[in-house]
């Protein structure tokens, strides 16, 4: 929902309206905020919802307690993604990565102290996440309202509720594109966890898909950086600039992909172990290695042509794309090699990155 303001702001700092993103910023943490809570209840259901979706009894019921401690996340995350496409749109990224650094390390520390040493486990880990998670938004609003940026940020104003019937439609449009995209790792687990001996096929296909997120990360570097560029050179009328851009920022994030795909290939048998110490678990994942390699490839390059359809406003379209790849190419066919030819969590490591070269072959 808050990707909405990386459209608005890029272009109104393209078009020299910087005095806009102040009024966008807040417009964005009323529609985020009531996003977060409409979507709380599903935090504190979990495991009645994860139960009723056939997931393992244990599982769904650490699931529920945990999502329910971590509940201030949710709301922090409301009000940090606005934060963020702020500062992006007007290239204003050091400070953040300052503070998310400096958290980080605080935020390892903790958990060495609370969780490994002191044993507190899963509510240590989730009470800790809550504080870092708070710090960041604190540290980050100070810097707003720093006197850093005089232009853009005028204080509070009524004005931030004109017009959020404009803002809700692109919003919605924004959630839609993402969610669809970023649901099908969600759908992935799920659908594996109905399959028979499915602790261990949920361990495999989780090992696979954390691996997909950290790599992810870097791509979404670029989705970020892409995503304020078009929106600046297109606010500006230059298109051909944000050509070159999207030329750049797909070729150098492909490059790091082709890396990143090197290394699983080499390193696919023994990656596994960072995750789980449980053999079968380790020697049924590096059998995905080669997918897991492909499907990190592809990784490197679609979260930056999503960032390009945010930059320029195409939500909607990219909805579209999204659900004809994922939902009724993925998900069928991960269902087809997994359940009815029997390949596990194998046949849906097969889906994945066929998924991903339907959705290449779209924005081609």
């Amino acid at each position: 929902m808050g990707s909405a303001l990386e459209t608005l702001c890029g272009q109104a700092v393209g078009a020299g309206q910087v005095d806009m993103l102040g009024i966008y910023i807040q417009r964005s943490w009323i529609i985020c905020g009531a996003t977060a809570l409409v979507l709380a209840p599903t935090y504190v259901f979990a495991a009645p919802i994860l139960r009723a979706l056939h997931q393992p009894a244990a599982m769904s019921a650490v699931a529920g307690r945990y999502t329910r401690w971590v509940v201030p996340q949710l709301f922090a995350y409301a009000a940090n993604f606005p934060l963020q496409k702020f500062f992006q749109a007007q290239s204003k990224v050091w400070a953040m990565t300052f503070i998310s650094g400096v958290v980080l390390a605080l935020h390892v520390v903790l958990n060495y102290v609370f969780v490994t040493r002191l044993g507190h486990g899963l509510f240590g880990a989730a009470m800790i996440g809550n504080v870092t998670w708070w710090i960041i938004i604190l540290a980050q609003f100070a810097y707003l309202v720093s006197g850093c940026f005089p232009e853009a940020w005028k204080g509070f104003s009524m004005l931030a509720f004109s017009n959020l019937a404009a803002f809700v439609r692109l919003s919605l449009a924004s959630a839609v594109m993402l969610c669809l995209e970023l649901w099908y790792y969600t759908a992935v687990l799920i659908l594996v966890g109905l399959l028979k001996n499915a602790q261990l096929e949920v361990d495999i296909m989780s090992v696979c898909i954390n691996y997909q997120l950290w790599t992810l990360m870097v791509a979404l570097g670029f989705n970020a950086a892409v995503s304020v560029r078009v929106s600046n050179e297109l606010g500006a009328n230059r298109p051909k600039a944000a050509r070159f851009s999207v030329i750049m920022a797909v070729s150098t994030s492909a490059a790091i992909g082709a890396v990143f795909l090197a290394v699983f290939l080499a390193w696919r048998t023994e990656l596994p172990r960072f995750f789980s110490d449980n053999e079968e678990v380790v020697s049924e994942a590096a059998k995905l290695g080669y997918l897991l390699a492909a499907t990190i490839f592809l990784n490197s390059i679609q979260p930056v042509l999503s960032g390009v359809a945010i930059g320029a406003g195409w939500q909607t379209l990219v909805a579209i794309i999204n659900i004809g790849c994922y939902y009724l190419v993925g998900i069928p066919l991960g269902v087809l090699f997994g359940f009815k030819l029997r390949h596990g969590a194998l046949g849906f490591g097969w889906a994945c990155p066929l998924a991903r070269c339907c959705r290449l072959l779209y924005f081609s």
